[in-house]
């Protein structure tokens, strides 16, 4: 094969270009464009700790401010529920006042009627009374034919009256 007998006559000159290609891409790529990288990759690492720093101190502000918010909240919540609370017991004593007051003018008119109904139970009984003692005296006269005087027959009322 002749590609074989040629390798002894260009092995040298392939072994320089070899060298001198590769010492070139170490030169180029190695000292020029990976330390860029680098610092590019270095200054990118640089800038996201800062940023996750200052994300967490933003974060740990936020906690601060976020539990000043709630015991502010909680401080005002407790004020509303004194404030209802004291508006409830005042309500609450209006509302006893009211019905007491209305209970007593209840109670007022309930006496004066009781005592209006006793006047007129007592008027009505006077009536009754009446009315049984003229009844006893002509049931007495038309059953027996005797007359009866009216204060025997009102006292005779009187007692059947007590019985009831």
């Amino acid at each position: 094969m002749p590609q074989i007998a040629q390798l002894a006559d260009t092995y040298a000159s392939q072994i320089f270009w070899l060298l001198v290609f590769f010492g070139f891409t170490f030169f180029v790529v190695g000292r020029g464009m990976v330390p860029r990288v680098l610092a590019t990759v270095e200054a990118r690492d640089t800038q996201i700790a800062a940023d996750l720093a200052a994300a967490q101190a933003a974060r740990d502000e936020a906690d601060r401010q976020e539990e000043a918010w709630r015991m502010r909240e909680n401080a005002n919540r407790a004020d509303a529920q004194a404030l209802l609370a004291k508006a409830k017991a005042e309500a609450a004593a209006a509302t006893e006042q009211r019905l007491a007051a209305a209970q007593s003018r209840i109670d007022a008119r309930l006496a004066e009627a009781e005592t209006r109904i006793a006047t007129a139970r007592d008027a009505a009984m006077t009536e009754i009374e009446a009315v049984a003692v003229e009844a006893a005296q002509d049931i007495v006269e038309r059953l027996a034919g005797v007359r009866v005087a009216e204060p025997q027959a009102n006292a005779a009322v009187k007692e059947a009256l007590a019985h009831v």
